[in-house]
């Protein structure tokens, strides 16, 4: 920790010379019985601390090798803590090294990282961005990897997180959610499924949310005087995951499902808001009955300037209602998303017609690739 941000490789595990601690590991929690003696004698290495939650009391000790390391001169990069239960390491960070910490949320390998491990983007969009289940032998092989870390989740991390929740209860819910990834929140109709209430659902979500299971993405309505739609739209975030809920174990099973077409577009989403470091939250956009929509609005200092569609079409066609909705927004670039052509984007009638990779790659860039738009 001290600011300071690791990038890892696909298939790669940590810098060589760093010190590398797993406390779901009998030997290494050993290793830390008595963690200053353990920890403080680390510098110049960086600390590397994995599923860090599961030793509270190491937070008040890391405070002060911090502080120690920090009057020898050195600054950051001091330790690295990792951990999957996001809202455990989270609380625990923040209350003991408040003004010592960084906190970088680790999403999935994205389109572009794959691509420079040499793994296409239908594989990724099959099998979803953790690396064990991307790097996987078979198809089954990942499906069964996937299938045992949704119940891990179910049965371990949310237990851990304090939520009192029925694993069964939020299986179902979870799995609802898969089939209506890309769609509209109600909260209503997934309460009369689960026999349960409306605020319970809504908690129930939270609690997804918060474990970076679920992504919420809220809708823009600056223009009160427009009748727009004020639900946000939900989206299981990891794309193996959403298959694995969905029981779908290759690419001929994903192709030939309902949701095949959401599910491209929750991929889409989020390989786009992975890059997405220039930008303020991202929205989407819709009028009433789904008219006028935009997939993704990307803002920037509170103005819309990026709006997107996302279509599983190698020749994408985009009604009037998206040009219509671009307008209102103000918005002059203007992009329609699609699995990636080979030769790459071209204009058609005012909008950027792109692959998935070739926006990644811009979003990459920053801002002034992006709103550039054409041709750039």
């Amino acid at each position: 920790m001290g600011k300071t941000t690791l990038a890892l490789s696909v298939g790669e595990r940590w810098p060589s010379g760093s010190a590398y601690f797993d406390l779901e590991a009998p030997p290494d929690v050993d290793r830390l019985a008595d963690p200053y003696r353990a920890l403080a004698g680390l510098a110049p290495r960086l600390g590397i601390v994995d599923e860090a939650q599961r030793l509270p009391g190491i937070f008040p000790v890391l405070r002060s090798v911090i502080d120690q390391n920090r009057r020898a001169g050195r600054r950051a990069g001091q330790f690295l803590l990792l951990g999957s239960a996001w809202l455990d390491l989270t609380m625990a960070s923040t209350e003991s090294l408040a003004g010592r910490v960084s906190l970088v949320e680790l999403g999935g390998i994205n389109i572009d990282e794959a691509a420079g491990a040499g793994i296409d983007a239908d594989t990724l969009w099959l099998r979803g961005g953790f690396p064990d289940a991307l790097l996987a032998e078979t198809n089954q092989v990942s499906q069964h990897w996937r299938t045992d870390l949704i119940a891990t989740y179910l049965e371990r991390d949310v237990p851990q997180s304090g939520r009192r929740v029925p694993a069964e209860t939020l299986r179902r819910l979870w799995t609802m959610l898969a089939h209506v990834s890309g769609g509209l929140f109600n909260a209503s109709v997934l309460a009369e499924n689960l026999a349960v209430s409306a605020p319970t659902i809504k908690s129930y979500v939270d609690l997804l949310v918060d474990l970076k299971l679920v992504r919420r993405l809220e809708p823009w309505f600056a223009n009160t005087a427009k009748r727009l739609t004020k639900s946000p739209k939900i989206y299981v975030r990891d794309t193996g995951l959403l298959h694995a809920l969905l029981r779908l174990q290759d690419s001929a099973d994903l192709m030939a499902h309902p949701s095949v077409g959401a599910s491209y577009e929750s991929f889409a989403v989020e390989c786009l808001l992975g890059a997405n470091g220039d930008y303020d939250p991202a929205f989407y956009r819709a009028g009433r009955a789904g008219a006028d929509e935009v997939d993704l609005v990307l803002v920037r200092g509170g103005v819309p300037k990026v709006a997107i569609e996302i279509k599983l079409a190698s020749a994408p066609v985009v009604g009037a209602g998206f040009r219509r909705a671009c307008d209102d927004l103000g918005v002059t670039a203007r992009y329609v998303v699609h699995p990636d052509d080979p030769l790459g984007a071209y204009e058609k009638s005012g909008l950027t017609v792109i692959g998935l990779a070739e926006l990644v790659g811009r979003l990459r860039r920053g801002w002034r690739a992006v709103e550039a738009g054409g041709m750039t």
